[in-house]
């Protein structure tokens, strides 16, 4: 069985955000996301390497260079992100849910950016270095915390997050919307469960939306092109989902699926109207659930 490196997870949070930030280059017509506040929350050094990548060849060969590791990457690092502030952004304006968990929240701007998610309170919860990181940049961005967010410290392995959550003002009696994206990969198949053991208790009416990678690539079984990827993270990632078994998966734990999306589909959705052409990721899915 693999061992858990949680340090070496923690140092992926600001990978996504690092994307988003280059992404603000493209001229605004050709941005598959608008993220004015990614750059602020990153630490010095990648605030300078983002200045060198406005230079579009570098820019452009960066991009290549991720593509090489594993075929989609850029598009599925945005495009999840477009599509969670899509669902999340819906949920709250239309009062369908009254607060926001974002389990292993990295450097995510996305409740500090978006106007209508400051209405409802908001909980990020991540390993402790990462809150601190993440506290640093909020304060570099904005001068401090934001009234509507509580930033929680807590290890996915170790804490129980319902206590943990509780002890920060959570009171889990009304409808939340949950953000998972781009953490069960890297926990336990019992981290997994107990997670959402914790869901399972969430009102009726909540919302999920999360990421999950293919079992047979975290099992070894296909690397759909991405071989080279597959001997960087085999060592990382523990966790994988059989595709087919999803939907039977979140009724077990009470939860409904509303959608199971590939990054063909939601590249179509968010980066076909930039008119640029990237490929898509195969190993990664995206689902959006509801609390029955």
């Amino acid at each position: 069985m693999k061992e858990i490196d949680i340090n070496a997870a923690a140092q992926t949070g600001s990978v996504p955000t690092l994307i988003v930030a280059i992404e603000q280059g493209f001229p605004r017509e050709q941005r598959i996301i608008d993220d004015e506040l990614a750059a602020k929350f990153l630490p010095v050094g990648y605030r300078a390497l983002i200045k060198l990548t406005r230079i579009a060849p570098l820019r452009d060969w960066l991009i290549k260079s991720s593509e090489n590791q594993v075929v989609g990457f850029w598009t599925a690092m945005t495009c999840r992100k477009c599509y969670i502030d899509d669902r999340v952004t819906a949920a709250v304006s239309d009062g369908a849910v009254k607060g926001i968990v974002n389990l292993g929240a990295g450097l995510d701007t996305r409740v500090y950016r978006i106007p209508i998610l400051t209405s409802v309170p908001v909980w990020e919860v991540d390993q402790p270095q990462n809150i601190a990181a993440k506290r640093r940049g909020i304060e570099h961005a904005l001068g401090r915390v934001p009234p509507h967010v509580t930033l929680v410290a807590s290890n996915f392995l170790d804490d129980d997050l319902g206590s943990v959550l509780e002890k920060q003002g959570y009171a889990g009696d009304l409808p939340t919307f949950f953000i998972w994206e781009a953490v069960s990969q890297y926990l336990s198949e019992t981290a997994v469960h107990e997670t959402f053991q914790f869901l399972a208790q969430a009102p009726a009416g909540s919302r999920i939306a999360f990421t999950y990678v293919v079992k047979d690539f975290v099992e070894g079984n296909n690397a759909f092109g991405a071989q080279k990827f597959y001997a960087r993270i085999r060592d990382l990632w523990r966790f994988g989902f059989d595709i087919e078994q999803v939907p039977g998966f979140l009724e077990e734990y009470g939860w409904r699926m509303l959608e199971d999306r590939g990054y063909d589909t939601l590249s179509q959705q968010y980066l076909q109207s930039t008119g640029r052409d990237l490929p898509t990721m195969e190993i990664e899915r995206m689902v959006y659930a509801e609390k029955t």
